[in-house]
């Protein structure tokens, strides 16, 4: 045990430290750095966390890139089909990192009841279909089985099945546009058969979950065919160059789009959140910092005497300037530890059982959710530890200028 740490140690044990005037300031500056710690891991876990909670809900329905015709159609429904007979179908090997590639197709129709309808979009999806995403929303009932032959089994938002008073088992009517307007529109009876819900009210409001095979007989379209392939991808972090790439290796005839694009509005505001992270890390460590720099320097006026005998009996300037910089980190630790152990139990309480909800018309989710990430938390600590540290060395430059004589007689 060297000299400095052994000093510094005497001066946190010591009965005289613990009741004289510095023992609240330093007890100030160890719950800053607990508060900063606890603020910084919650903004990170929810912003990152309500990203990627929103972005899956999106590519749930979407995929993360679209192929589609070249055409105007800006409506939610599929006109022109695509022969699913592709180089690129049913496995897209000619991209590396695409995980997953389905066909499916939509149509616009309206459920109608005794008393009220309700338009809804049937989204057509058959056998490749992954139903991964939708399994997680799942909240009633099972998934439809489409693997057999054509059958009415649907699946629909808990919205619309609590708008509607559907149930499990429940039946009803829904009616589609044909071409000539003139001939009346095709009826087609569906049964539900599991109920989901995203929390996503744009799609939730929507979208139901139906047989592609439907789709396809009503549009008079070529069995082996589909409105458009939804593709799925390996790591999110590189759709841009990816998108790029099933371009690259696609028909000219057909257009892709990357669901950044589709819904650049959506994911604009959730980069939004990036920088209120970033802001709320500045903010907090620059806090926690000031509150340190202010116990040290409590703590070295408070010490001026024992710096003076120090300096008298030979001891340099950095020798103990690393005193008090020992007591500064073993101050900083002690915060750090406080506030992980608060804040990683806050948010595994969220995480959990959700006692923070939210409104899914704004955030389309319905609780806070958290994203626990390993690295984030200890590069946070790490980061927290070494800036604090840094800014110590500002105040702990004062011992420099300290005379051994004068701090002797001061009192």
């Amino acid at each position: 045990m060297n000299f400095e740490y052994f000093i510094s140690k005497r001066i946190i044990d010591s009965k005289a430290y613990k009741s004289s005037i510095s023992a609240p300031i330093i007890k100030i500056g160890i719950a800053a750095i607990s508060i900063g710690i606890i603020v910084m891991m919650i903004a990170i876990a929810t912003g990152f966390g309500l990203q990627q909670k929103i972005r899956e809900k999106v590519v749930a329905f979407n995929g993360h890139i679209t192929i589609s015709n070249f055409d105007k159609n800006n409506s939610q429904e599929s006109v022109n089909p695509i022969p699913t007979k592709q180089k690129f179908y049913p496995e897209f090997k000619l991209v590396k990192g695409i995980k997953h590639i389905q066909g499916v197709a939509s149509k616009s129709g309206i459920i109608r009841l005794e008393n009220d309808f309700e338009h809804v979009v049937i989204k057509g999806v058959g056998n490749d279909y992954n139903w991964k995403y939708l399994k997680e929303y799942l909240v009633n009932g099972r998934l439809p089985d489409y693997s057999k032959k054509r059958n009415q089994e649907v699946m629909i938002s808990k919205y619309l099945a609590d708008r509607l008073e559907f149930k499990i088992g429940s039946k009803f009517n829904t009616y589609f546009r044909k071409a000539d307007l003139n001939k009346p529109p095709s009826v087609i009876t569906f049964e539900v058969v599991g109920i989901y819900n995203s929390g996503f009210n744009e799609f939730d409001k929507l979208y139901v979950i139906g047989d592609i095979r439907h789709i396809i007989r009503l549009n008079k379209w070529p069995k082996e065919s589909v409105g458009n392939f939804e593709l799925f991808i390996e790591n999110y972090d590189d759709i841009e160059k990816k998108g790029v790439e099933v371009y690259q290796n696609t028909p000219s005839i057909l257009n892709t789009e990357i669901i950044t694009k589709k819904y650049a509005g959506i994911f604009e505001w959730i980069n939004i959140f990036d920088n209120n992270i970033y802001a709320i890390i500045a903010i907090m460590i620059l806090i926690a910092g000031i509150n340190m720099i202010t116990a040290l320097l409590v703590l070295i006026l408070e010490r001026t005497q024992m710096i003076g005998i120090l300096k008298a009996l030979g001891s340099n300037n950095w020798s103990i300037q690393k005193v008090f910089l020992y007591n500064a980190t073993y101050l900083i630790i002690r915060g750090l530890f406080l506030g992980n152990l608060i804040g990683l139990g806050l948010l595994l309480i969220q995480k959990y059982f959700n006692i923070i909800p939210l409104s899914p018309e704004e955030y389309h989710v319905a609780s806070v959710p958290v994203y626990l990430n390993a690295f984030y938390i200890i590069a946070l600590n790490i980061g927290t530890f070494i800036l604090c540290l840094l800014m110590l060395l500002i105040p702990s430059y004062i011992i420099t200028k300290i005379s051994p004589v004068k701090a002797i007689k001061f009192e």
